[in-house]
């Protein structure tokens, strides 16, 4: 099993509560500039549109919880697999459900940002 980094563990957590949050302003301070995300349904986001989806109030979220996560280190680079459960709503539709990201984040220096997240629908409850 590979140790993970505090500033990394610091990262995920941070970004999480920004996501359940709604809060642009700390998820614009852990995104990267040239951060990317693939969601769902396949569309494409980059960071100022991920931000957006907060600051505009078409993305609320009633709950974000992370469940299992799987940590894999490539010296700068991390990439983490991650079980995900919400409710809220995005532009007024129903986004309750689970979820399985890959998060990327990179570190420069001491700090680590997310560069990238992909995003798939699961069937089955977080685990």
């Amino acid at each position: 099993m590979t140790t993970v980094p505090g500033s990394l563990e610091d990262l995920i957590a941070s970004w999480s509560a920004a996501e359940r949050a709604g809060d642009a302003a700390a998820l614009a301070s852990l995104l990267d500039d040239g951060f990317l995300a693939v969601g769902p349904r396949g569309y494409l986001r980059d960071k100022g549109q991920w931000v957006t989806r907060y600051s505009s109030k078409t993305v609320v979220n009633t709950s974000f919880a992370l469940g299992e996560q799987v940590v894999r280190l490539f010296g700068d680079t991390a990439i983490v697999t991650i079980a995900q459960s919400q409710s809220g709503t995005n532009d007024g539709k129903d986004t309750t459900g689970t979820f399985r990201f890959t998060l990327v984040a990179q570190r420069r220096g001491s700090q680590w940002s997310i560069v990238g997240l992909f995003i798939s629908p699961r069937p089955d409850a977080i685990g």
